[in-house]
């Protein structure tokens, strides 16, 4: 397995101290599986949640469908190319600040993120947040560390083999259930004022960017 699997996937959220704190604070953690800033962010954020013994509920949602619309986003190919470029450019200084290996332009984006966040989805329902959370990490280091499809079921399938979870949950991705959990996902989203992604949302404040994590931290800290 690659150094980058071994940071930024199958190593991700290992631990089940989520299950063993006695809590007083939540996050929702809203996130498109295909986001680069969530996958920058994802480590120290499982890292953020344990240290403070944050109950973490796991959102993946339809970012470019149904939030975008309704909130004044644009898919990244519609962007003015000034911010097009900049977003490079601080992928870049995100990538080498965070030693986390990241392809600027990764083979297989954009790409669409539905069945990868409907799988976790289904892996949360069966498995619960700890293992959520590490299949999370698995499907966002393949997209912008290893190269990898998301929106290749064979894909899906060898990234739960790799981070021992049942193959069973590729075909309970399609579920009924797991849709309308992953609707009602981006309602919620919508209802709480949620437009991109990540955005982890503590007592009703919202926190935009994975370059808002030590607001995070903070918050959690004055639990």
């Amino acid at each position: 397995m690659s150094a980058a699997r071994l940071q930024h996937g199958s190593s991700v959220c290992e631990s089940n101290l989520f299950e063993e704190y006695a809590v007083s604070r939540s996050v929702d953690y809203y996130f498109a599986p295909q986001s680069p800033w969530t996958y920058l962010g994802h480590q120290r954020f499982c890292d953020i949640a344990r240290a403070h013994g944050a109950v973490v509920r796991v959102l993946p949602i339809d970012l470019g469908g149904k939030v975008f619309p309704i909130s004044g986003g644009l898919p990244l190919g519609k962007r003015a190319p000034q911010r097009q470029a900049y977003r490079l450019v601080e992928l870049q200084r995100y990538s080498e600040f965070l030693h986390a290996p990241l392809n600027l332009k990764p083979r297989y984006f954009p790409v669409n993120g539905d069945d990868a966040a409907r799988l976790i989805i289904a892996v949360n329902l069966h498995d619960g947040t700890e293992a959520a959370l590490k299949i999370t990490g698995a499907i966002l280091a393949a997209v912008w560390a290893q190269e990898r499809h998301i929106d290749d079921e064979k894909v899906l399938a060898e990234l739960l083999s790799e981070q021992g979870l049942s193959a069973a949950r590729l075909e309970q991705s399609h579920s009924q259930a797991a849709h309308e959990r992953y609707d009602a996902n981006t309602q919620q989203a919508i209802d709480a004022g949620v437009f991109g992604a990540p955005s982890y949302v503590i007592d009703g404040e919202i926190f935009w960017g994975q370059d808002r994590l030590d607001f995070v931290e903070r918050k959690l800290a004055r639990a």
